[in-house]
């Protein structure tokens, strides 16, 4: 169906062009990112890694056709995401973007599994 390959680049690429967008900020906004860790008693040794992790595997999910490095880009984002949704869960918040960010995750591999990647 034509509609899949559309709903599966456009969730693909606003999902994984803000993920990018979000790992350069973590580097760029470091301090202020380390008051948001803190609040969520994270080690602040994280906000690297996970900016890398964030921008090579976004470009890994844009990039690649058919691999299992991209199964598991994909994997990680939604552990991400779901644990993103809960430490804002068990400090008694919400947060949308943990919810959007999975919903357009399920989206963009549900799609491209349709349509074949």
């Amino acid at each position: 169906m034509i509609y899949n390959k559309y709903l599966y680049w456009i969730s693909t690429i606003s999902l994984f062009s803000l993920l990018i967008l979000t790992g350069i900020f973590y580097m760029v906004y470091y301090e202020k990112l380390v008051l948001y860790f803190e609040n969520y008693d994270y080690p602040i040794y994280l906000i690297y890694p996970l900016a890398i992790a964030k921008i090579a595997g976004s470009l890994v999910v844009l990039f690649y056709k058919k691999s299992r490095l991209k199964e598991l880009a994909y994997a990680g984002f939604f552990f991400n995401f779901v644990l993103a949704f809960f430490a804002h869960v068990m400090i008694g918040e919400f947060d949308p973007f943990p919810t959007i960010f999975m919903t357009l995750l399920v989206i963009s591999y549900v799609t491209g599994k349709k349509k074949g990647r």
